[in-house]
């Protein structure tokens, strides 16, 4: 028997040795009245030795036991922090005290008792009462580190959160990061709205989906790889302003930026264009920061980030191409050149990729890392983008950007492509193009080009990725760290 079966046979026999006592192991609740923050927060200017009259009720795990005889200390956790509890026999009586010497690390606990400082200071709770809440059959980790324990860590996230703060930390502020997003928005008049997850046609970005089946209606389904086609429905619909924080789906590979479940905000705003949404972009973000993190500068892998510089810097994607390989793009035509263009920057790309695939490959290869500092990269070829306008200028360039911060591309936004005409053109060649997998043909959205004949007005689009803006806001190195329960490979053994 290895030691943890040894050490899960020893607390199963204490927790039959319990209900043997008369020990309900697990009860149905308790009242509290504190948490561990608030009594730190009410009580924490005590002096040594002094005690309070009032008594409280806190509940929360043991994180450590230290037995003297008849008298014993423990810590005890809940969300909001780590207090010390003391335990006497002669206060709790001799049978209870016995069914304490009979917890164990990892336990659930609810205590009642009086607040006092030490000798040595450390504020504690002399206990009472004493309430099982939970036995723990399996020992909380002693040490967690390595590559072994941080796949474990992933697939155990509910240990993961007891035993690393930071961790926690790091969830409670995605949840302000997700907070931030909506306020700021709201206050400027956006409404939420929800849209479909499960879609008869794939749109909204290039992407393999995932496939379902819907048995009553007897039809193929698609967990969506975007809303956006939806949202642009309700901007036609008269709703001007709107978002969703919304739970895309993709099938494809999974990797320290990549979890095919994954949380974006999407933006559409009426009357408005790139130029608009580069504007609220770097409004938002910053608000957030300051919000969330309480400050525009904070430190990313190493790196400084300065966010309270506005306007954020602009830069065109061929000026940034240009500057960092020597090539100019703009003279590189069709899928022959381009390929010997990757070849002799030495970057690889697959057979069968398309020309903007290949230079989206350079780019990553020689630009992104680079930009550290928040950077819009600025008109992209339309090949990229299929549902953005074309510039004025140069119809080969749509009006799109995406933004870096940190070498990490958090956000996608462009003018909205509001003529059915070119739309329809450019989906049709999108759909020739586009492989959805499971031997499926992609198909046009007519109900969104019928949206469209109805009138869209100039809009502006803009898509952040939640996971990757959280990873940076708590300089996580993998979008895993940032999702609470991401896609692991099926556990063997």
């Amino acid at each position: 028997m290895n030691e943890i079966n040894k050490l899960i046979s020893e607390r199963k026999q204490k927790l039959e040795e319990l209900r043997k006592l008369g020990v309900d192991v697990y009860p149905r609740n308790f009242s509290i009245t504190h948490a561990i923050s608030q009594v730190r927060e009410k009580y924490g200017t005590l002096k040594a030795e002094e005690k309070t009259e009032e008594t409280v009720s806190l509940a929360g795990r043991i994180m450590s036991l230290r037995g003297m005889g008849k008298a014993s200390f423990a810590h005890m956790k809940d969300q909001t922090g780590k207090l010390q509890i003391y335990i006497r026999e002669d206060v709790l009586g001799e049978r209870n005290y016995q069914i304490f010497r009979k917890f164990d690390i990892g336990d659930l606990i609810g205590v009642t008792g009086k607040v006092f400082s030490t000798k040595t200071g450390e504020l504690s709770i002399q206990v009472e009462d004493l309430t099982l809440l939970a036995k723990s059959l399996r020992p909380l980790p002693e040490k967690w580190h390595g590559l072994k324990d941080i796949e474990t860590r992933y697939r155990q996230r509910y240990i993961d959160l007891v035993v690393n703060e930071q961790v926690k930390d790091v969830f409670c502020t995605r949840s302000l990061i997700i907070k931030g997003i909506r306020k700021f928005l709201d206050n400027l008049g956006f409404l939420e709205v929800e849209t479909p997850m499960m879609q008869s046609i794939v749109g909204g970005a290039a992407a393999k989906p995932f496939l379902t089946h819907h048995q009553a209606l007897d039809m193929d389904l698609y967990l969506r790889i975007s809303p956006e086609l939806f949202l642009k429905r309700l901007v036609v619909g008269g709703l001007e302003k709107v978002y969703e924080v919304n739970r895309s789906f993709r099938n494809e590979g999974v990797s320290t930026r990549h979890n095919p479940e994954f949380t974006m905000l999407e933006v559409y705003q009426a009357y408005s264009d790139y130029n608009g949404m580069m504007d609220l972009c770097q409004k938002m973000i910053l608000s957030i920061a300051k919000e969330v993190l309480g400050k525009e500068d904070f430190v990313y892998q190493e790196n400084k980030i300065s966010l309270g510089k506005i306007p954020w810097q602009r830069f065109s994607l061929y000026e940034l191409l240009k500057e960092h390989t020597g090539l100019d793009f703009t003279n590189i035509h069709g899928l022959s050149e381009m390929r010997k263009a990757a070849d002799r920057l030495n970057v690889k790309y697959k057979k069968d990729s398309p020309k903007h695939k290949i230079l989206d490959h350079i780019f990553e290869s020689y630009v992104q890392k680079k930009l550290i500092q928040p950077t819009f990269v600025l008109d992209y070829p339309a090949e990229f983008s299929p549902l953005a306008k074309a510039k004025k200028d140069n119809p080969e360039l749509v009006e799109r950007f995406e933004l870096f911060i940190g070498g990490e591309e958090l956000a996608n936004a462009y003018s909205e492509l509001n003529d059915p005409v070119e739309q329809r053109r450019r989906m049709e060649k999108q759909v020739e193009e586009k492989d959805i997998g499971e031997g499926r043909e992609a198909e046009v959205d007519e109900d969104y080009l019928r949206a469209l004949e109805y009138g869209l007005p100039p809009c502006g689009g803009l898509g952040i990725g939640v996971d990757r803006l959280v990873m940076v806001f708590t300089n996580s190195n993998s979008i895993r760290d940032v999702i609470l329960f991401p896609q692991m490979r099926k556990e063997t053994g």
